[in-house]
């Protein structure tokens, strides 16, 4: 059987429907542009060990991330796994496959405490109370959007993640540990009692972001419109919704916040996604943890003044 004949009649109909629908937009993607172009004339047996471990160093000479073409090696193993459990070949050849050291990625964008007020004052609804939400919670953009008042206590001051919406699609959330109870800060609260009194439907299932039609709002749309007119307005780079989550993970590091509080805030299976991910550290706090340590170690060396000081100034201060 030829692999594309697999695709088609086996794996697309019997496999993606039993995934998020997410995941099946991104398999679809893969497999349409990537996987079939490159296999699909190959009988499932013939396909080598060999060519599957040449494939994902292709791709990277290509230019792919190294992220993508390990989605590509996991996937066309998924495949290949599918297809031993169906008894249409006896081993899988991606087994054994190596992926080469995974390249530096570009640092994930955050913002900083005074970026963030501004980003807010420059925002409009819906986009103002979404960002507050996002950067005071951690909560993804499809958390968000799935957010209905029946899961929200404006009393207690808590959230319960339970859904998510992709693409105006519900599912439920991504892990078993990204289902959790949040807590509100009282801006949060305040954001949310606002809007809720500017709300026509009240009712539990009602959703707190919807357009006219009670739709939910589409995250794309949002970004590419309310999203990055507020970054211009307030004089930033262009961020993602992710951005926001990052730098709720880092705010909550640089405030000394326990590893495991921000794993449950997060949402993450893993602490380690926690520390490597979404923990960044600032030049400022970097610069006040060195000074801290000089302190102790070096106390009577004068310090560096701060400011604007030319590169001359900073030397003869050296000097």
């Amino acid at each position: 059987m030829l692999f594309s004949q697999f695709i088609a009649e086996f794996f697309d109909p019997g496999v993606l429907p039993t995934l998020k629908f997410a995941t099946q937009g991104i398999y679809s993607l893969l497999l349409r542009k990537h996987l079939i172009p490159q296999f699909g004339g190959h009988r499932l047996c013939d396909i080598s060990r060999v060519e599957i471990q040449q494939y994902p160093l292709h791709k990277l000479k290509q230019g792919f991330a190294w992220e993508t073409t390990n989605h590509l090696r996991h996937l066309l193993s998924k495949v290949m796994g599918t297809a031993i459990s169906w008894d249409y070949v006896s081993n899988n050849p991606v087994r054994g496959v190596k992926m080469p050291e995974r390249t530096l990625k570009r640092p994930h964008r955050f913002l900083s405490a005074e970026e963030v007020q501004r980003l807010v004052a420059s925002s409009k609804e819906p986009t103002r109370t979404i960002i507050i939400l996002a950067t005071m919670t951690g909560l993804r953009i499809g958390e968000i959007l799935a957010l209905r008042w029946g899961r929200i206590d404006l009393l207690r001051g808590t959230l319960l993640v339970a859904e998510t919406c992709y693409k105006g699609h519900f599912g439920t959330p991504k892990t078993r540990a990204s289902r959790r109870e949040v807590p509100l800060a009282p801006a949060a609260v305040h954001e949310l009692k606002e809007r809720y009194m500017r709300s026509v439907d009240h009712s539990p299932r009602a959703l707190v972001f919807a357009t006219s039609q009670d739709a939910p709002l589409a995250a794309d749309n949002l970004r590419k419109k309310s999203l990055r007119t507020a970054c211009r307005r307030a004089g930033l780079q262009r961020i993602d919704w992710h951005a926001l989550r990052h730098t709720h993970g880092t705010l909550l590091h640089a405030q000394g916040t326990p590893l495991k509080v921000a794993q449950a805030q997060l949402g993450h299976s893993h602490m380690a996604t926690t520390l490597e991910v979404y923990t960044h550290a600032s030049g400022s706090a970097q610069r006040d943890a060195v000074n801290l340590l000089a302190d102790q170690l070096f106390p009577n060396v004068p310090k560096l003044e701060s400011g604007g000081n030319t590169a001359q100034e900073r030397l003869q201060l050296l000097q």
